[in-house]
């Protein structure tokens, strides 16, 4: 059930206090300021999808900002995307701004100070997603944030389409299906990032932090094919294998092991998943890339210190992940 908020619940003269006092504590706490004064008028909703925050925002014009002394009181390891529906709006973080009208979104950091102008009345989708969630899938974000991003860009107007959706469907999601909208989510919003970070913020990023980025997102996209080879991937980036190497050795691993734990790291979701019992461990190991059932089955116990046959009777048994495998707790925008 979405969690709700609205001015219309006070008298017009205490809307702006009411605004003030419930929800700039929360979403994440930050001072607010409206020229519009008592008169003030917003209404808030928050959707929970698995471990990601959907919020949806309508009010008129006002100024937030997020102090160092805001998030000392109220720390949240987010990265926020807002997605402008109506309106028109500036956020500045890092030294950037990113100008938003409708159609448009920009990425955020929670844990780093910001200010936001919201220039007319508008409608705003705000998706928070723990840190953890999109940096594995991402890399650095720094290049990213207060950037707009323009859904002429077909993976950005995809994602766009996508997010929009959310909020009227999530409170009918249950699990497992919540946790696998949320894994879809969070894929398509890296790809749709991964995107934006290439054509327009290279001159900025890190050449070696962007091209693994790419590399990353070139592995996640092939996975499932099971003649990817650590050639395949670098050829996808314009790399030779041994610079690939060279990049993944800055993480403690290579092309191919990364290949691999990927692929592994699929196979373990799918196996811990109800909604899909019914398939068999070789059709999931297939699935995600592995040509040998004995040779998955090998590399999974190594990794995970179970068979694949026991780690899916005992995800099935306790209806959780396994306590070394368990996500972060979700944290709240």
């Amino acid at each position: 059930m979405a969690v709700e908020l609205s001015t219309n619940v006070v008298r017009p003269q205490d809307r702006e206090a009411y605004w003030r006092e419930e929800i700039t504590p929360n979403f994440p706490r930050h001072g607010f300021n409206s020229s519009v004064g008592p008169e003030f008028a917003g209404e808030a909703r928050l959707h929970t999808v698995a471990d990601i925050n959907v919020q949806e925002f309508e009010c008129d014009p006002c100024e937030i900002a997020r102090t160092r002394t805001d998030i000392s009181r109220c720390i949240y390891d987010s990265l926020v995307l807002k997605f402008q529906l109506s309106g028109h709006s500036v956020i500045a973080q890092d030294g950037r701004q990113a100008v938003l009208n409708a159609g448009s979104f920009t990425l955020f950091d929670s844990a780093q100070t910001w200010v936001a102008s919201h220039k007319t009345h508008e409608k705003a989708l705000y998706v928070a997603i723990p840190r953890h969630l999109l940096i594995s899938r991402l890399g650095s974000a720094t290049t990213l944030t207060a950037r707009s991003i323009d859904t002429q860009d077909p993976l950005a107007r995809l994602a766009a389409r996508f997010i929009s959706m959310l909020p009227a469907s999530a409170s009918s999601f249950e699990e497992p299906v919540a946790s696998k909208i949320a894994e879809q989510t969070l894929d398509l919003l890296a790809l749709a990032l991964s995107a934006v970070n290439e054509t327009k913020v290279s001159e900025l990023a890190s050449p070696r932090t962007l091209t693994l980025m790419q590399l990353k997102s070139a592995i996640e996209a092939r996975l499932c094919n099971p003649r990817l080879r650590p050639a395949d991937a670098a050829a996808a980036v314009g790399i030779s294998v041994r610079h690939a190497n060279a990049l993944f050795s800055r993480e403690g691993t290579s092309t191919e092991r990364y290949i691999i734990q990927r692929r592994l790291e699929r196979c373990r979701d799918a196996l811990a998943d109800p909604a899909q019992a019914h398939r068999t461990i070789g059709d999931i190991a297939f699935g995600w890339g592995f040509w040998d059932l004995s040779h998955f089955a090998r590399r999974f116990r190594e990794k995970f210190d179970l068979s694949p046959k026991d780690y899916r009777h005992r995800a099935a048994t306790a209806r959780v992940r396994l306590p070394s495998e368990a996500a972060a707790p979700a944290a709240p925008l």
